[in-house]
């Protein structure tokens, strides 16, 4: 049974020897713990032998207590906890944390049951097993584990992430949380949101990203069908990974300026492959690089295995090692034609063919992680105490929040706007439609991401150009945010591509 005391024994334990006090109700025995104190000894003394509650959360999270639980020795008579506690899985009741469709008091005509099933099933699993390790290895800077991949595999989220198709049909999706056929994009919109809350952006495109941008280009173009398939076998178990390498330090956004090139040999049998791709994510541990390459008289994509000829090398950037992000070498790289994806010197239709889906997934995990750096703004200006009173009674403070929630929600509303034409649009028709629309929306969403990520630091003051503590979040999104705004499209190329492909469409006789 789990002991209980008086505030008057509890403030007696206030001595050289001895420091307790309580928080929450729950009396903490410190006492052992002085020395090893991130903020040193004297700012428990402090507090010795009082009530703390209010000047630990003007500090810190519950987090922090549940990390220190040992430390915690009983209860207070007669008095019980008032602080809500998180459970994996749980939704957050931080008004405007979670969507409105996931708000009880909300409804919405895109998503059933087969979707709240898998939201559930999915934060689980993130809380569980994702979140855990993203955070340990933006730290030390290792790249994905092996366990957590094949984890992912038999889960059946590796194969979900690639949207809907029919490499979902007979696989075992987070233990039936949703059948294969009726996987749709609001489905595969609630992988991307739930799989980002981990708050790790360089985990997050460490986390296979690699497989999601470069894998369908297989899946869609490779012509021997028994080659396709085992390709994907190996890619879904996690035995082998792939990523897309098409940028190189000449040609970013401007793919049709690539200068790596592939020559046939004499025999027509393979293809020599010479030259660079830079900023390659998961380039460091794939074992397949789906290339782009000029041939004769165009642009041509290759499967390329890794093998003689070809070297990776890190690039370190402004978010974690973990991406992989790569610098790739071709010095004579012999490629079987068979390896040809699409039609020689239309390449060019393999690129583009994912771009829509690319981009909507990196817009799915911007907007998710401007919500959760509104949580954690409002969470801080609750509890939070300057100059007498709480940040949130300060109305500047609500003004930006205001800003900050209505970005948020009117991105989120124009992301299930595009869901919704992409699930009742027959993919030509989409790539037809909606890439200007696509582009438009990463665009706004990496521009709402700079205001938030702004806003958010001076909310947060110091504390958000840390890396640990109570601003950790803060200062990851304000360190981040840019790479969505140059990834899959910089921004100026995508807002200039929804134009264009609006004033194409636009009758020449409406003046």
């Amino acid at each position: 049974m789990a002991k209980t005391f008086t505030r008057d024994e509890v403030a007696k334990h206030n001595t050289e020897e001895e420091v307790w006090f309580v928080i929450d109700s729950k009396v903490y025995d410190v006492s052992d713990f002085l020395d090893a104190h991130p903020g040193g000894e004297a700012v428990l003394r402090q507090v010795a032998g009082t009530d703390a509650t209010a000047a630990f959360y003007n500090l810190h999270r519950q987090e922090v207590l549940e990390k220190y639980e040992d430390l915690c020795i009983g209860t207070v008579q007669g008095e019980k906890s008032s602080v809500i506690t998180m459970k994996p899985g749980d939704l957050s009741q931080v008004p405007y944390a979670e969507p409105l469709w996931l708000t009880p008091q909300f409804k919405s005509p895109y998503y059933n049951d087969s979707h709240r099933r898998l939201q559930k099933a999915m934060r689980v699993f993130t809380d569980t097993y994702i979140t855990p390790e993203a955070q340990a290895r933006e730290a030390d800077g290792k790249y994905i584990s092996q366990e957590l991949i094949e984890r992912m595999s038999k889960a059946g989220i590796l194969h979900m992430r690639l949207g809907p198709g029919k490499h979902l049909q007979g696989v075992d999706l987070l233990g039936g949380a949703v059948k294969g056929e009726e996987f749709d994009y609001f489905h595969d919109m609630i992988m991307g949101q739930e799989g980002s809350r981990s708050n790790a952006r360089g985990f997050q495109d460490g986390n296979m990203a690699g497989m999601v941008i470069g894998l369908p280009c297989v899946m869609n173009y490779m012509k021997d069908e028994k080659r396709k398939r085992a390709i994907m076998d190996e890619v879904f178990s996690g035995k082998k990974k792939i990523c897309l390498a098409i940028t190189e330090a000449f040609a970013g956004s401007d793919v049709a300026g690539l200068r790596t090139t592939a020559v046939k040999t004499p025999d027509g049998k393979h293809y020599i492959v010479n030259g660079t791709k830079k900023w390659i994510t998961n380039g460091v541990f794939s074992d397949y690089f789906v290339t782009g390459v000029k041939t004769d008289k165009g642009l041509s994509v290759l499967l390329i295995p890794r093998g003689e000829g070809v070297e990776t090398k890190l690039i370190k950037t402004s978010y974690s090692t973990t991406a992989g992000t790569t610098y790739i070498t071709y010095d004579n790289v012999k490629v079987p034609v068979e390896n040809l994806l699409g039609e020689e010197n239309k390449g060019i239709y393999v690129i583009l063919s994912n771009f829509n889906h690319e981009r909507w997934t990196m817009s799915c995990g911007t907007i998710r992680g401007m919500r959760t750096v509104v949580e954690e703004c409002l969470k801080w200006a609750h509890q939070r105490i300057v100059f007498g009173k709480r940040l949130i009674d300060q109305p500047v403070i609500r003004q930006k929040l205001a800003k900050m929630i209505a970005l948020t929600e009117s991105h989120q509303s124009w992301l299930e706007t595009i869901t919704y034409q992409m699930c009742n649009m027959p993919y030509k028709e989409q790539s037809k439609h909606l890439g200007g629309p696509i582009g438009l929306l990463k665009m706004s969403a990496t521009r709402a991401a700079h205001e938030i990520a702004d806003e958010s630091v001076q909310i947060f003051g110091g504390r958000a150009l840390t890396q640990s503590g109570m601003g950790r979040v803060i200062e990851m999104f304000h360190r981040t945010y840019k790479f969505d705004a140059i990834l899959g499209g910089a921004e100026e190329v995508l807002g200039d591509l929804g134009v264009r492909q609006a004033m194409a469409k636009m009758p020449k006789a409406v003046l």
